[in-house]
């Protein structure tokens, strides 16, 4: 077996859900087990074979940490941060097809509900602790966020 069989084999196994694989060839044994890390291979058999290092799997399409905003940067001189106090995934809506919670120009006061962060299956409505009027929204819907990331801007005055 050549290193672009052992490569294709590779790219095979990264597609689906095969956890590990053996294949005997002409005396040498080759097992490639799939780990959320990079995949591993194991040479072992009558012949002593090179070691090969597979190419890292390709990164996920992730979105960035912070997307395209919705509207033009305005001077945030004066401005409250809305910051995320969890991980998880950032809605606008609480459900399909229900409307967005808040927009820019919508004003908010303490305890309004501006957006809602799924955490291991809870839902998580997110609560604003100041008033004042919503300038940016910094987060995609449906999009991934860290502890403290900000997610809007709100103009106290």
């Amino acid at each position: 077996m050549d290193i672009k069989q052992i490569q294709e084999l590779v790219k095979l196994i990264n597609k689906t859900n095969i956890g590990e694989i053996t294949i005997e060839e002409e005396g040498v044994k080759i097992t490639v087990k799939q780990k959320k890390d990079p995949v591993q291979h194991i040479f072992a058999g009558g012949q002593s074979a090179p070691s090969y290092s597979s190419p890292p799997p390709p990164p996920q399409n992730t979105p960035a940490a912070q997307p395209p905003t919705i509207v033009e940067s305005p001077k945030a001189d004066n401005y409250i941060t809305i910051k995320s106090p969890m991980i998880g995934t950032f809605y606008r809506q609480s459900g399909p097809g229900k409307p967005i919670m808040v927009n820019v120009g919508d004003e908010v006061t303490p305890g309004k509900v501006v957006c809602i962060i799924e955490a291991m299956k809870l839902f998580n409505e997110i609560e604003s602790e100041i008033k004042g009027k919503i300038v940016k929204v910094l987060v995609e819907d449906s999009s991934p966020v860290e502890y403290d990331q900000p997610l809007f801007l709100v103009d106290p005055s």
